[in-house]
Formats: C-alpha cells, structure tokens, sequence
C-alpha cells in the first residue's frame, strides 16, 4: 500500500508493503497519482545484493543494508539483527502510524508520521520488547532518506559565549557526523543540521531541515551510501547498558522535526517558526513580551535588598518590565563555592524577607522574577552534608567539579520531591511571575544507582517541570544553561524563552542570534543590551550596536541603572522604547535573513508583518567594509507592486545628520530626503547603502502606503 501525506507545500510519499519506506519528502506534486509511487523502485546495481534493496524507515542489516542500521540491540547475544515486516497502518488525516514486527525476534517497530499545516514533519520510532527475557538497547534512531542533489551540509558549532556558529561541508562520499555527550543539548552541537543543493543561501536553492527536540545526548549523521542515495539519521545517544526493556516495554526515540523549502533557508525557517507558534510556544499570557531587566551583571552576588529596590525604581524610569533578581537570594551564597541546593532565603541578607522588594517592584508597575538552579549541588552547602548519597555520581570515584558544582540525580525520589518542596514553597510564597532555570554545568559519570542515567535524568527534569507547569500556570520559566547549552523544541514544551548565550558582546551576538534563528523565532530568544564593556569579551562597543542587536529578540538589559550615567540610561531607555514600538511586529511577523554582497563583513536581517504591510530591517557592520562601498542592499518578502515608505529610525552617531550635519553628501540620496519605493524596486534594485564604520548598525522600517 502507498501513503501520502501533504499540504499546500510539501509532499511526503510512503510505501509500506512488505516494508515500509520514505520514498518522497520535497514539493508539493499536482497531479499525483498513487500507483506512481512505484516507479520509485531503483535499479539493481552490478555485484551487489541480487535484489532491489529497500531502504526502510529503520534500516536493517537483514535486508542487505550496509549503510548504519536504525536499530542495535540483542537478548543475551541474540535476535541481533531483525527485519521487520508492515503489519498494520493507521492513517487519519496527515497522521499515519505504520506498526511493523519481526516475530522471530519478537520485538515491534512503530514508526508515526505528522504533517502539520506549517510544513514540518514530526517523526517519531518506537520499540516495543514482545519477547519473554529483555532487550538490550544500543541505538535506536529516526532515518530519512534525502535525494542524491543534497550535496551540501549546515551545521551548528559552538563553546559556552559562542554558541550557534554555522559551518558547511560537502557530502559527497561517506558523511558527517555530529555526537554530543555532554548530558545536556550544548553548546558545542545544536541537535539540528540543514541539507541542500550546492550553494544553497537564504532566498535561493532547496533545502531539507532537521531538528531533533531532545536535551540530554544525541547522535546526528548525514551519509552517503555507495550507490549514491543519502539519508539523515537522528537518535537520542544511550550510554553502555542505558536501555533495557523488560517484556510489553516499549522505547520511544525523541521527535525528529523536518521540513522542505525550494526558496531557501529563509522559507525553511518560516516553516519552523510558524509549527513552533502554532503548536509548542506556549505564554500563559496574551500579551507583549515585557522588557527584562537582569540583575546579575549589575551586582552579582553582593544583594543589598534597598540598593536592589533602587535599582528598580531605575528600571522602571527606562522601561523596564520585568525585574529579574539572579543568583545569590539564598543560603550562604556569597559565591559560587558554596550555597546550590539550600533554597531558602538569605536572612542575612533579606531580613524583612523578599516582600519588600517585590512589593517595591510591583508598585513601579513590573512583573518579578527570580533566579533558581535546581539541578545543582555544592558541597559546601547544607544539603549535601545532610545528604552527601543525593548525587548523580558513581560510587567509588571522584568525580571532577564543573563550576565547583555537582548533579542532584533527579531520579532519586527523596531528590524530586524535595526539589518540588521547595520550588512549590518559593513560587507558592511569594508572588512570583518568572523564574530564570539555569544549569551550569555538564555531566560526568552520570550514575544512578550504578547505572547510567542521562535518559532518565533528563526525563526527570521534563516531569518536573510539567508538574511545576501544572501547578502554577501563570508562572513564565526560561532555559538557560550557562547560556545557550540547553536549547531544543523539547525543552521549549515547557519553558518560554531561551537564553541564548551568557556573552552580551553584540558583535558576537550578532552570529549567535542569526544562528538560532534558523530554528527559533525572536520572541524565545533572550536578548539583552549589556554594559559598554563586555564582562565576557571586555571588548567596548557602540550602543548603537548594542541597542539594536538586542531589539530583534526578547529584549532585556543586563546592568545596574543606579551607577550608569544619564547619557547612558537615556540611550537605554530610547533603544527599549523603540523595541516596544516594533515588538508587535519582531514578535508576529516573518523573520528574513538577507543575502548581503559584502557577507564577510556585514549582515542584514528584519521581519515582514504577515500582511506584508510593514516591516524593519537591521543593517549591522561588523568589520570594515571590503570595498569602498558596500553595495545595495535587496529586501525581500515585499509586494512587489505595492509602495512603502522608508524611515531611518536609527543610526550612528557620525552618520546621524541631525548630529553631523556635513555628512548629508556621503549619504546615498534616499537616506536624505523623503523616499517612497515599490517592493519590486526594493527586492530587485534595492537601497545603496550608506559607508558604515565597524561594529556599527543602522535601523530602517517600511510601511505601505
């Protein structure tokens, strides 16, 4: 029998008899007819297996795959190599489930697919253990074949301060592989790769997407067979012995996003963020997403409840939101030595406890926040010299601290239901509309109980905060993990925004943010205006720069408002003001990367109201110009037969003629009088852009006339 799953975008084509397989994912086909999917049956190749080899949704060694199989396992040594067969399909609407078994091993494959209107596909395996003695788990993977014409590979690379950092190779022989083993989604390998025809860009070329939604280990290759056929294979990677299923038991992979575009990484994304809009974001709230103020890089941890309660009043004077209180609030944390995992209060430092202060912050019109790391443990705390058996540890060896910090192992009930003690107590006490949920470390040896736990250390974490969720709905969490090392759609079911990195340097900043937003939309991706200097990189740059890299994300600022100079709370507060002015749009619209002529030493993007009515791009500078001037720069996502008004509404200072009036004539001409263009004028001529000095940007809006 043949399936198809479609919409209006995409079309996905399965054949399930005897086996099932994955024989189309690309562009929508107009004039399908079923029986057609036959004639994707290839050709037998010269002194090779004498059959037509399927290549199945799990592919198996007993079929004459020699490619990776989707499942490695055994019973004692055997039932190693099964072959399963298609024994029941259940199609509703664009959701098919195709249930396979191999009864000479006794153990059932279940492979779901679902098409959602965005144009991602959700896939998910699972193995159900039909056997009498257990089965032993080595790997169990989602594979998707790819055409032969994806010949070119985007990744993601980064360390803590640079995360999302693009990379490309070519995949022409064997493949790529990316392992991450760090206990959490990391830094170092986003769980997410792109695929597509050679020289793919933003608005141009066909590209397949993939994102696994999973924050412990995993596993990502894409290869290339011999014959030529390429395929993508994403897992959840299990430690030595991690997964053992008892009879009726069944292991299910993480979800494996997809999705097509033939107009580029731009549309790809476009996919990506509407499936996420539509079926994962969740605020408890309808309404704009407040502006942060962060106290972290203000103080510290010397907290002085008075000092803090100035502060606020500050924040609110610049446009302040939200007033986030960071690490420091409880036991004896004075450092980062000692303190994780005693959470109640600091009397010492809070004697009229934390009312005051909240109460301060409420009266000025903000929401409160509050930090928490409750994954972590010090030694030099209370807890642990009560319950030094609590960590995530093997027994018998030292285990190397990570930010002198440890692992609670969360399967460990007394560990759980102390942390939902005491979390319950923090949110149910006080009034409270935000916790930041950080994780500062990864993990090494994670030993429960002698065996190794980062499935079921994750999938702890996950039950926690659904019952936290559950328990206090209006409550907003963020993930963050020494910034960006724990970002992936699973953890974004129950959280509502991402830190996206612990440096604040814009320029830096600049690449991570563009890089995540291949897969996330603005409105999750935390983005803060630090101090001048960088705490992180100690580089010294503009606000201008600062200012308008953080607008095009959840906007925050990192700073304490009581010691910075009015100049600078006044640039401040216009870069927050100009951020409200445009959230509505940065936070509803379509998010567009531009391909720019001078790449390597500029970068534009902006976001296009669905309407197509409006829309702000950001010019940013990076480094000095390669040529003397830098071209012109082409919008895209316009009516081409439509007119829109431009409006510079921010530059720097020395282009800025209401400040240097004797650079109107180094200006292109549209930036000095009242310009009106069409949208073909402007995606296919564009604006000729002004010469701009490093670590500079420039804001322009359109709006339809």
């Amino acid at each position: 029998m043949n399936y198809r799953l479609n919409n209006n975008r995409i079309d996905i084509l399965l054949r399930t008899t005897p086996y099932a397989e994955l024989c189309y994912f690309g562009k929508r086909l107009h004039h399908f007819q079923p029986e057609n999917v036959e004639m994707c049956m290839s050709a037998v190749p010269n002194s090779r297996i004498d059959v037509n080899v399927p290549f199945t949704l799990c592919p198996e060694e007993g079929l004459g795959n020699f490619s990776t199989p989707g499942l490695e396992g055994h019973r004692n040594g055997k039932d190693w190599s099964p072959v399963f067969k298609t024994k029941e399909v259940i199609e509703n609407d664009n959701n098919i489930t195709i249930i396979s078994e191999d009864e000479i091993v006794n153990l059932r494959l279940t492979c779901q697919f679902i098409l959602d209107n965005s144009g991602v596909l959700q896939c998910k395996n699972s193995l159900t253990n039909l056997g009498e003695q257990p089965y032993q788990v080595n790997r169990l993977s989602i594979t998707i074949p790819i055409p032969e014409r994806a010949q070119e590979l985007m990744a993601f690379h980064g360390r803590w301060i640079k995360e999302f950092y693009p990379h490309r190779t070519k995949i022409e022989h064997c493949g790529y592989l990316q392992e991450n083993r760090r206990g959490r989604t990391s830094h170092e390998y986003f769980p997410g790769m792109i695929v597509g025809t050679n020289g793919f860009k933003e608005q141009t070329g066909e590209v397949w997407g993939f994102h696994l939604g999973w924050s412990g280990n995993h596993r990502i290759q894409v290869a290339v067979k011999s014959n030529g056929k390429r395929f993508i294979q994403a897992e959840a990677l299990y430690l030595a012995g991690e997964i053992s299923l008892a009879k009726g038991e069944t292991l299910d992979t993480p979800w494996l996003y997809s999705t097509y575009s033939d107009e580029g990484l731009n549309k790809m994304s476009h996919h990506f963020h509407q499936y996420l809009r539509n079926n994962i974001i969740n605020f408890p709230q309808n309404k704009a997403r407040p502006v942060h103020l962060n106290t972290w890089e203000g103080i510290f941890f010397d907290h002085n409840p008075d000092y803090i309660m100035k502060m606020a009043t500050k924040a609110a004077q610049i446009g302040v939101e939200r007033f986030i209180i960071d690490d420091g609030w409880f036991g004896k944390r004075d450092d980062d030595y000692q303190g994780l995992g005693d959470w109640y209060l600091d009397e010492r430092k809070y004697p009229n406890g934390l009312e005051p202060v909240i109460k301060h912050v409420k009266d000025l019109g903000m929401e409160f926040g509050i930090w928490v790391e409750p994954e972590m443990i010090n030694k030099n705390s209370d807890l642990y010299r009560a319950h030094p058996d609590w960590l995530l540890e093997l027994s018998g060896y030292q285990q190397p601290e990570g930010r002198h910090q440890y692992l609670l192992d969360l399967q460990n009930p007394d560990v759980f239901d102390y942390l939902l003690e005491r979390l319950t107590w923090l949110l149910g006490s006080y009034d409270i509309d935000y916790i930041k949920w950080d994780m500062n470390r990864e993990i090494v040896q994670p030993g429960h109980n002698g065996n190794p736990a980062i499935v079921g250390q994750t999938k702890a974490l996950y039950r926690l905060l659904d019952i936290l969720r559950k328990k206090f709905p209006n409550v907003e969490i963020e993930s963050c993990s020494s910034g960006g090392g724990r970002i992936d759609y699973e953890i974004l079911k129950r959280t509502q925004r991402f830190w996206a990195s612990d440096s604040n340097d814009a320029l830096d900043r600049q690449t991570i943010q563009r890089g995540m937003s291949y897969f996330f939309p603005p409105e999750v991706m935390g983005a803060h205006i630090g101090g001048a200097l960088c705490h992180t990189t100690f580089r010294e740059l503009d606000m201008n720069l600062r200012g308008l890299t953080a607008l095009f994300g959840h906007m925050g600022v990192e700073l304490d408002p009581v010691k910075e100079s009015e100049k600078e709370q006044q640039a401040f507060s216009h870069y927050i003001n100009l951020h409200k002015k445009l959230r509505h749009l940065l936070h509803n619209g379509k998010s567009y990367r531009l391909d720019v002529d001078d790449s390597l030493a500029m970068q534009s993007y902006g976001v296009v109201s669905e309407d197509q009515t409006e829309a702000a791009f950001i010019i940013a500078q990076l480094i000095l110009p390669t040529y003397a001037l830098s071209g012109n720069l082409r919008l895209t996502g316009l009516l081409a037969d439509k007119f829109y008004r431009i409006e510079i509404l921010d530059m720097p200072d020395n282009i800025d003629p209401k400040i240097n009036g004797h650079v109107m004539k180094a200006l292109p001409r549209w930036m000095t009088v009242q310009t009106t263009l069409s949208g073909e004028w402007l995606m296919n001529i564009g604006l000729p852009l002004p010469v701009l000095d490093p670590a500079t940007a420039m804001l322009i809006s359109l709006r339809k006339e």
